[in-house]
């Protein structure tokens, strides 16, 4: 989930610069990146819809929808956020950059209660929680973090090929474990044995026969529908992980004030469903606030 500067002034002059290497988060000083590096390894295209999902979507479908605000919580704006999941009232955080990525645990817009550091070199990415197990990305490691969801304790690590950006578990994939989706900041999405970290599979995205690329932080939902921020815009795009095809796409400009954006805010890059209705939690990169907001038409 793109990784920049770390000083205020920096950061909106990286968001313009353009390099041939990495994940557009890398540090100030090698710019962003205008392409992605490998993507993950896959073993073929995914198959048939799982169960109980409705009909796959066609350009001509595509809802413009944008976000209307319910709420607005704190957040803490040293947070460089990558990954967002809600569990219950319980909220779970991963922030990137070299040294200072972490994983927290606690209750929405309260300060964690639990925090865990990722040691350098690991650059922190998109999580996901797995019955009482936590996943958590990094960047260009090649390593997912297994940890205990409740103590954030490292259980164990498993490799992986390409770039790490974002992670959610679909749970309508047919069996009781579903399957992982994973992004890469490229158009495609891959799938995952949640127990294993093992490819299953992948779909590339598309909206009106186009790639949709730089996909990074995802949330997938009960109806079978994948969420993901679109790196370095205000938008977002939900996704039929089936066939590829984008169902929806979601303006969520204008949430911020300007003078929090001048302040050293980044772009949008944070989003959890709030289970039992249709609300998300919207946050981003060093903002001082979470958004409680719904999704209506344009």
């Amino acid at each position: 989930m793109r990784r920049i500067a770390v000083t205020a002034s920096a950061l909106l002059a990286v968001a313009l610069a353009a390099c041939s290497t990495g994940d557009p988060e890398a540090a100030a000083s090698e710019g962003v990146a205008g392409g992605n590096g490998g993507t993950p390894a896959n073993e073929g295209v995914a198959g048939g819809g799982g169960g109980g999902r409705s009909p796959a979507p066609t350009d001509q479908d595509v809802q413009e929808l944008r976000v209307r605000v319910l709420e607005r919580l704190p957040h803490d704006a040293e947070a460089f956020t990558q990954g967002l999941e809600l569990r219950g009232d319980v909220l779970y955080e991963g922030t990137g950059l070299e040294g200072s990525s972490s994983v927290r645990r606690g209750p929405v817009g309260g300060a964690p209660t639990v925090r865990r550091e990722l040691p350098a070199p690991l650059f922190g990415e998109g999580l996901t929680l797995v019955g009482p197990r936590l996943w958590q990305l990094t960047w260009q490691n090649g390593i997912a973090i297994e940890r205990d969801a409740d103590t954030l304790e490292e259980l164990r690590r498993v490799r992986y090929e390409g770039e790490g950006w974002g992670l959610c578990l679909d749970r309508t994939d047919g069996g009781t474990g579903g399957r992982l989706v994973m992004s890469d900041g490229s158009s495609r999405l891959t799938f995952r044995d949640p127990e294993t970290f093992e490819p299953t599979g992948h779909v590339d995205v598309t909206r009106a026969g186009a790639p949709v690329d730089q996909l990074n932080e995802l949330e997938c939902t009960p109806d079978g529908s994948v969420y993901a921020n679109v790196y370095q815009t205000d938008t977002l795009v939900r996704i039929d992980p089936d066939t590829g095809a984008v169902a929806a796409g979601i303006d969520a400009a204008g949430l911020l004030e300007p003078a929090e954006l001048g302040a050293g805010a980044r772009e949008l890059n944070g989003i959890a469903a709030v289970p039992g209705g249709d609300e998300f939690l919207l946050t981003g990169k060093y903002w001082p606030r979470m958004f409680r907001v719904e999704f209506v038409a344009r």
